[in-house]
């Protein structure tokens, strides 16, 4: 599929998605992303249905244009109540240095897309619903693709994309391993980690629905190298985070100004789940306890007062810096300026 089929299939002018990036979008970058012709996100994966619909009605006093509502379709938890009891042991020590008291819990607070969030949808009906670790089951799909609502989802190996492709997504985001934050396998090994430009043609040559290509994309040379390997369209995620926009922290902004793309990895501490992020104190200490951790996303919930501790006070030290590994291009703009830019020297 082309470049201008999947603007059309998107309602968008360029081929450019802003990645939805759960905790750092907002309304404000998306509908700035939107307006500018691109494909503007938000992360709704935390989101309850009632704050989900005001901000899908805030947004359309900001914008008109096609907007991207993301959630993720992980399945629910199975570890065992042992392992989420060790992990608030582990982590009682970094509490008590941030006089946090009780350390919070072990189970989820945030969940999969369900049908309440569904139904959400389908009042706001939204140009593009997508989804992160699979997609929802069978009957939710098909009532937003009846509605209208075009559904995409991150495949990270070309059996994800096939699978995919077979049960509803009509569009599919390859994501390299370079990609920052979550990675978005579902079907294949956690360790399955093929990049960018080895996996984006691979899955353009497998599947017949316009490919995405995300991972290591941040300036108009990685989006005419995407387009060249047969994507339709690229989404770009790290590269907006240094937006005035962005919802992040003000220490994470820095961090990511001060790297040049060498001291990332992926990392299961923050949320029990790999994920990208710059590397700190809290992923290097706690880097022996991955694979003895309670399942996604109970870790999230352990980690959540720290994180906000961290950031409050300005240290990078528990805060979940997450990063792609071509975020030394990151510059300081708006999203607009980024967008245009993007256009302009890669000629779309």
């Amino acid at each position: 599929m082309t470049q201008s089929q999947l603007t059309s299939l998107l309602g968008i002018t360029h081929p450019i998605i802003q990645a939805p990036m759960a905790g750092a979008s907002t309304p404000a970058m998306a509908a700035a992303a939107s307006n500018a012709g691109a494909l503007g996100s938000l992360g709704c994966a935390m989101m309850k249905a009632d704050a989900l619909r005001d901000l899908g009605n805030d947004l359309k006093s900001q914008t008109n244009r096609a907007i991207n509502f993301n959630f993720f379709c992980h399945t629910d938890p199975s570890s065992s109540a042992e392992k989420g009891e060790a992990a608030r042991a582990k982590l009682k020590t970094y509490y008590d240095e941030h006089d946090l008291g009780h350390v919070n819990e072990a189970t989820p607070t945030h969940f999969p897309f369900s049908e309440e969030i569904c139904n959400v949808m389908l009042e706001l009906s939204p140009k593009v619903v997508s989804f992160h670790f699979g997609l929802p089951p069978s009957n939710l799909v098909e009532k937003l693709k009846d509605n209208g609502s075009v559904i995409m989802s991150s495949a990270t190996t070309v059996a994800e994309a096939k699978w995919l492709q077979e049960n509803g997504a009509d569009a599919i985001i390859a994501q390299g391993f370079e990609s920052g934050g979550h990675r978005g396998y579902f079907l294949e090994m956690e360790d399955a980690c093929i990049g960018t430009m080895a996996l984006v043609p691979q899955i353009v040559d497998a599947v017949t629905v316009p490919v995405i290509a995300a991972g290591g994309i941040a300036d108009a040379r990685g989006i005419k190298a995407a387009f060249t390997l047969g994507a339709s369209g690229v989404q770009i995620g790290t590269a907006f985070l240094n937006c005035v926009e962005a919802g992040i922290p003000a220490i994470h902004k820095q961090e990511l100004l001060a790297s040049d793309g060498s001291n990332t990895r992926t990392t299961k501490v923050f949320s029990g789940r790999p994920a990208r992020g710059i590397i700190n104190r809290y992923m290097n200490e706690m880097r022996a306890e991955e694979e003895n951790l309670p399942d996604f996303p109970i870790m999230n919930t352990l980690t959540g007062p720290l994180r906000k501790a961290s950031s409050t006070a300005g240290s990078p030290d528990f805060v979940s810096l997450w990063s792609g590994q071509a975020v030394g291009l990151n510059r300081e703009s708006t999203t607009e300026q980024l967008i245009q830019n993007w256009v302009n020297d890669a000629g779309l």
